[in-house]
């Protein structure tokens, strides 16, 4: 119950649709309930007359039943058609909020989440969604009508046949209810073993290139096969719960039918039933039945929708880590003044990753961040944008602490240029206009040219409308790092922090985008993670971040003159080439 409630404010968008929905199911139930109870008044009135008589008034007759199928038939296309719409529309809704929240969520919950298990609840599960959403309310509005209408109809033709039907009907009932928890665990488990299935494919496909470049095929085809056949035995038992279920509800239905008759030759043999009166309730009998065969298919139909909208509601119910502070005030004309006070972090669950962290860095000024592997420094850069709130002290931007401003506004005054460049499924134009949203053709192709893109551009037969496959893979490195410059260009934030931007590049393709890189901080307020410590020498100050925090600060020259764990890296770093 605490579920539905949940799920009723989807509906009331649509409120009149589903009224009126329900309006037409009420019809199209009336009508049925008629027919049965239209030739019984027939039977022992028209019938009764002579033929010709009859035969006058049959055509009447026959247009009144025509025009009560035709209303009908309107019915039945409103229900299906608009019926089916306000479910899509709810799914589409239901949709939105799924996807707004995924958006909302910080890096954090990206951390510890399959991107496959997130897709299939995203599609999956809210497919099941809109069926229940259309197809419950109305089902039970249709059954419960022709129930209660064909109960109270039968009873008036005999009652205690009616009695012994409703008897039969009862341990139906009961056998439902109790079969019914079972098959609600089983569909959960189906939910999460489809997501295992989609975790595993996603992760195949997205790193399809280092598994054929491994020869990881088997193990790839292994790790598959688990899951799928995982899927497989949650199938299994999901069939074998459906199985016993149908097949129990069916031998309860044919009870009925048994019940029927051996009441019903009973009653006639004592003269209280007669054989007419018998084959109308026999008419009545589909009708009573019919809705209880709709009740327990769609039982099946709600446990999937429920364990769905569980799963969904589960999403909804996750608060972001990261949100806007009651009050939140827009940040405007940034110069670019950062300030790490005493700042501490740790991810959940694990130990301090960064330490009692002071820094300070001017307007314009270039700060370069070097260190081991895992010493917090591409935590350190996440924690200005808030991609991640400190775990102590404050990080401030123009001396206001980064909590106390939007995220949008925040984030609109910072580029990031990284090592790992995301390209979108679409043109080189589009993926620069990402940058700015809505940017002129002139703007695009500025940008394009301060990142020294312009040759590559010219040289394509599309130009700016060439494609670059999803995630960029017709391109080389450095060609989609130019396009990830050239994003920034046009977004011209006043804050850039640049993340190992050419550590993968090869040196040639390093000289030209360095140069770019150069072109594109002049006049920012520049963070610089280096990995190659030749790209940061002329960085106003080098900071060296380790897990304990910063142990070294200074000029290139000032850090090699003190000969500590900077003028370590430098002399490995040379001896290396």
């Amino acid at each position: 119950m605490k579920l539905i409630r949940k799920f009723i404010p989807y509906y009331k968008p649509h409120i009149g649709v589903f009224l009126f929905d329900l309006f037409c199911a009420t019809v199209l139930s009336l009508i049925d309930l008629m027919f049965p109870q239209f030739l019984r008044v027939l039977r022992t009135t028209l019938f009764l007359e002579s033929s010709q008589e009859i035969l006058s008034r049959l055509g009447i007759i026959a247009l009144v039943l025509i025009a009560l199928y035709v209303i009908r038939s309107l019915c039945r296309w409103y229900v299906t058609y608009q019926g089916h719409m306000m479910g899509a529309r709810m799914e589409s809704k239901m949709r939105e909020d799924l996807f707004d929240r995924y958006e909302a969520f910080s890096f954090s919950y990206y951390d510890t989440h399959n991107t496959g298990a997130m897709m299939s609840k995203l599609v999956s599960d809210l497919f099941d969604i809109t069926e229940l959403a259309h197809h419950g309310p109305e089902n039970i509005f249709i059954s419960v009508i022709k129930l209660a209408g064909s109960f109270i109809l039968l009873m008036r033709i005999n009652v205690p046949m009616t009695l012994c039907l409703v008897f039969v009907a009862a341990c139906m009932i009961v056998f439902s209810v109790s079969q019914n928890r079972r098959m609600r665990a089983t569909f959960t488990d189906n939910r999460e073993k489809i997501a295992g299935i989609n975790s595993t494919l996603q992760d195949t496909l997205a790193g399809i290139r280092v598994v054929k470049s491994f020869t990881g095929e088997e193990i790839e085809k292994e790790k598959f096969d688990e899951s799928n056949l995982a899927f497989l035995d949650s199938r299994k038992d999901n069939y074998r719960q459906m199985a016993l279920f149908f097949t129990g509800n069916n031998f309860f239905e044919g009870m009925m039918y048994v019940a029927v008759i051996a009441a019903g030759g009973f009653l006639i043999a004592k003269g209280s039933l007669s054989v007419e009166d018998l084959a109308i309730y026999a008419l009545y009998i589909n009708i009573f039945i019919n809705p209880i065969n709709v009740l327990v298919e769609f039982t099946e139909l709600f446990q999937k929708g429920l364990a769905g909208f569980e799963r969904f509601s589960e999403v909804m119910e996750t608060v972001p880590e990261i949100v806007d502070r009651p009050g939140a005030k827009e940040l405007r004309d940034v110069k670019g003044v950062i300030d790490y006070e005493n700042v501490g972090f740790s991810y959940e669950g694990d130990e301090k990753v960064l330490k009692a962290v002071d820094l300070h860095i001017d307007a314009g000024k270039s700060v370069a961040i070097v260190g081991p592997s895992g010493g917090g420094k591409t935590t350190l850069c996440s924690l200005l944008p808030r991609f991640y709130d400190v775990s102590e002290g404050s990080v401030k931007i123009d001396g206001t602490d980064v909590r106390d401003v939007t995220q949008k506004s925040l984030r609109s005054f910072i580029g990031i240029v990284q090592q790992d460049v995301y390209l979108f499924n679409g043109t080189i134009r589009e993926n620069i206009a990402y940058g700015r949203p809505g940017a002129s053709d002139d703007d695009i192709i500025k940008a394009a040219e301060d990142a020294d893109l312009m040759d590559l551009i010219n040289d394509l037969p599309e130009g700016l409308d060439t494609g670059v496959g999803e995630r960029g893979e017709r391109l080389s490195g450095g060609q989609k790092q130019r396009i990830a410059i050239a994003r920034v260009f046009l977004k011209n934030p006043p804050v850039l922090i640049l993340d190992e931007a050419t550590s993968a590049l090869d040196n040639e393709s390093e000289r030209f985008i360095q140069d770019s890189l150069e072109r594109l901080a002049c006049g920012r307020t520049t963070i610089t993670i280096a990995h190659r410590l030749s790209t940061i020498l002329g960085a106003d100050e080098i900071i060296v971040l380790d897990s304990e925090g910063i142990m070294e600060r200074g000029t290139h020259k000032e850090l090699i003159k003190r000969g500590g764990l900077y003028e370590k890296y430098y002399r490995m770093q040379l001896s290396a080439i």
